[in-house]
């Protein structure tokens, strides 16, 4: 079954945007890498860009399957440069609020052209995006708690690994 001219075009917009948020989260991981003291944060970012361009290779694939052609994107050069690590978080949780939006937004144009297939497709985007939102929402709230404390960043930049580790397990053992 063939994709539908606006279900392809709509496809490959999320490739963008999925290629889009692998490089934001590329660029932050480089910025705190260059932060002293915050390895686990620049760990999260690098594993969170990777993850993201799994997500645009999967899209990719099913494109490519479905007898569509996945179109390769020209991105716009991401924000490269912070002033706290709550910015990064705040600019985290807006970015994944977007791509839980344009999941969605795929779901109901798969819905009202019975497009079944994508439909089911998309059911493993939205649970991810429930696990990102949610983890990019904790970890702001915890970094919201300790304010400008030092020791609370640095405390918490130890515990993102494990957060993330957390949610990866839930993700692995469903």
């Amino acid at each position: 079954m063939l994709l539908s001219e606006r279900m392809l075009n709509a496809l490959n917009e999320q490739v963008k945007i999925e290629a889009e948020s692998s490089q934001i989260y590329l660029a932050v991981a480089s910025w705190l890498e260059t932060q002293p003291g915050l390895e686990g944060y620049t760990e999260f970012f690098y594993k969170q860009s990777d993850e993201e361009r799994q997500h645009m290779l999967k899209f990719m694939h099913y494109i490519n399957d479905r007898d569509g052609h996945a179109i390769i994107p020209a991105l716009d050069m991401p924000q490269n440069n912070y002033a706290l690590v709550i910015d990064v978080f705040r600019d985290f949780l807006k970015n994944e609020l977007a791509v839980s939006q344009s999941i969605n937004d795929l779901v109901e144009l798969a819905l009202n052209e019975k497009d079944y297939l994508t439909f089911k497709f998309l059911q493993w985007y939205l649970d991810e995006q429930l696990e990102e939102e949610k983890m990019a929402k904790t970890m702001l709230e915890k970094l919201e708690l300790v304010g400008n404390d030092r020791g609370g960043v640095y405390q918490l930049d130890k515990d993102i690994v494990g957060l993330r580790d957390k949610v990866s397990g839930t993700k692995e053992g469903e």
